[in-house]
């Protein structure tokens, strides 16, 4: 049997086996899903709250939410593939796996994905419904079958397979194409090296092709159904073969963007190596090439600031930590380059400085003793002209100190700006440049909630660092970005004329207009820095506390 389905195989013989309620929910931090449906409970912890997700009688359960800070639980009547979902630090989704597999164990009777049509292509008719058939098997005679919507399912344990009625006059039922989990794990590729990864798994090499929940990974030649900037010549290090599940861009493990249109990407199953990874060598103590093997003792930024550690979370909040990035060396306070920048870096303790660069000895200067004193690095001086479409510097910093997003990766913010639909516009690394002819050089952040800013440099005609264009004190805080000009510099999503309380807030983010979040000017929501504005995930914990004290 294949490795990308034993492991769902296995966590199902887990969950009969030892009884441990987590064992049938697939796990993922920092995700909080947006969805009507749902109910609130108080629990102490994760598998209290799996219980009852397993005793939800409102609806069907199909995913929770548990905070970290609150003890708050939140069962879930639809999952990640089905709603919206946002990045929250402090959540955990847990999703049923039954509800992710879009494949079938056996006859298929546990089946509970959302194949819809029949073998032959022709859709399914409701199972609640009785035109054009009337049915034997209904949501109400047999309430543990899965019977929802118009999926096929297969309530009555024939051999054959998941079935459904269908919307045909003269054909009352017929069988679904549904793959067997195992018929899908040949297709990975198991072979004798590569199929375990070490750490993240940014080494991996084998032949997994299928995602956690059973779908087929797109290749990354083809740039259908999805566009992305993954392309063998600019990660030619990468082994970005066929349509196998790899880690290019420093993710918590592999993963592969898919063929179904509907679900960009996904992670991918692997297992990890029991054999303990390589250990970096004396080489680590200075700097080679851009550092990501460096593993000296330096604890201080370019500028003389003093590296935050990485297992904290203030005065700046982050996703390096250390337990999820076990390989990349995050101990203490020490500078480190655990996403392939240019150079090792750290987030300060400067509450107005978020992260820095750290001058690190190169290696060809180790004989003279200085591997691992701090030393200060002459800073260059850049600036534009015009506009900064001509700009070819290496600053990849923003106007609020936010790290730059490389033009060729698609994580946090997916996007079109890619060294290959601008082939004259220098878009290495994740330098920022002016593709577009806006008001200045810009680059997409790092930030999941800041889609894009303008960056820290001033014009070389002028020595005093200039605010972005068309920003106001609080304004880049919420990226608002460049905008349709009005009086109050917001714009309405849906009209594009000033935005009234209660309504979308938008602005135009280069082709599109992206809606941010909403405004309002009651419920004590508003602050006199901030103009009656509020960010959507910030408004969702808002919006629940409103009607919880209303």
């Amino acid at each position: 049997m294949g490795i990308s389905k034993t492991a769902f195989l296995f966590l199902f013989l887990l969950s009969s086996v030892k009884g441990d309620v987590l064992d049938s929910y697939l796990r993922t931090d920092g995700i909080w899903i947006f969805t009507r449906n749902k109910q609130f409970y108080k629990t102490n912890n994760e598998k209290e709250c799996a219980s009852k997700c397993e005793a939800e009688r409102n609806f069907t359960c199909r995913a929770f939410l548990f905070t970290r800070k609150n003890l708050q639980c939140i069962t879930l009547a639809e999952n990640a593939k089905m709603a919206v979902a946002f990045s929250s630090t402090d959540t955990v989704l847990y999703e049923k796996i039954i509800y992710l597999m879009q494949c079938k164990r056996g006859i298929g009777t546990d089946y509970r994905g959302t194949e819809a049509k029949t073998r032959r292509g022709i859709p399914c008719q409701k199972w609640a419904e009785k035109i054009p058939h009337k049915p034997n098997y209904t949501p109400e005679k047999y309430p543990s079958a899965g019977l929802e919507e118009n999926y096929c399912r297969n309530p009555d344990a024939d051999e054959s397979g998941p079935w459904c009625y269908t919307t045909h006059p003269d054909i009352r039922f017929d069988y679904c194409a549904i793959p067997d989990c195992e018929d899908q794990a040949t297709h990975t590729g198991e072979g004798p090296t590569g199929e375990c990864m070490q750490c993240n798994g940014e080494d991996y090499h084998g032949e997994v092709s299928r995602t956690e929940s059973g779908l087929e990974c797109q290749r990354w030649d083809v740039q259908e159904p999805h566009m992305h900037g993954f392309i063998l010549k600019h990660y030619p290090d990468k082994d970005l073969k066929m349509n196998y599940c790899r880690n290019p861009d420093g993710e918590l493990r592999p993963w592969c963007f898919t063929t179904n249109p509907n679900k960009r990407w996904e992670y991918c199953n692997i297992p990890r190596c029991t054999t303990p990874p390589p250990v970096s060598g004396l080489g680590s103590q200075c700097l080679s090439e851009k550092g990501e093997d460096y593993r000296g003792r330096i604890a201080i930024t370019e500028s003389g600031n003093a590296c935050q550690h990485w297992n904290t979370q203030f005065p700046h909040k982050h996703g390096w930590i250390p337990d999820r990035y076990p390989c990349k060396g995050l101990e203490e306070n020490y500078c480190r380059n655990p996403d392939g920048e240019k150079k090792p870096w750290c987030y300060t303790t400067n509450s107005s400085i978020r992260w820095e660069y750290c001058s690190i000895p190169p290696c060809d200067r180790t004989e003279q003793g200085i591997a691992d004193a701090p030393v200060q690095a002459p800073l260059t001086e850049e600036c534009y002209r015009g506009k900064g479409q001509s700009y070819r510097g290496t600053t990849s910093v923003t106007v609020s100190g936010k790290k730059c997003q490389a033009w060729s990766s698609m994580f946090p913010h997916t996007h079109i700006k890619t060294p290959d639909k601008f082939p004259d516009a220098d878009l290495r690394e994740n330098y920022c440049r002016n593709p577009d002819g806006d008001s200045g050089p810009w680059c997409f952040t790092t930030d999941p909630n800041t889609i894009w800013e303008y960056c820290n440099l001033k014009r070389c005609d002028d020595h005093t660092q200039e605010p972005a264009p068309n920003a106001f004190p609080g304004m880049m805080e919420h990226n608002i970005g460049q905008s349709t000009p009005t009086t109050s510099g917001l714009v309405d999503l849906q009209t594009k004329s000033k935005a009234e309380a209660g309504g979308p807030l938008g602005c135009q983010e280069k082709e599109r207009f992206v809606q941010y979040g909403v405004t309002s000017w009651k419920l004590d929501y508003t602050q006199s820095s901030k103009p009656g504005f509020g960010q959507i995930p910030g408004f969702l914990s808002w919006s629940k506390n409103a009607v919880a004290s209303h």
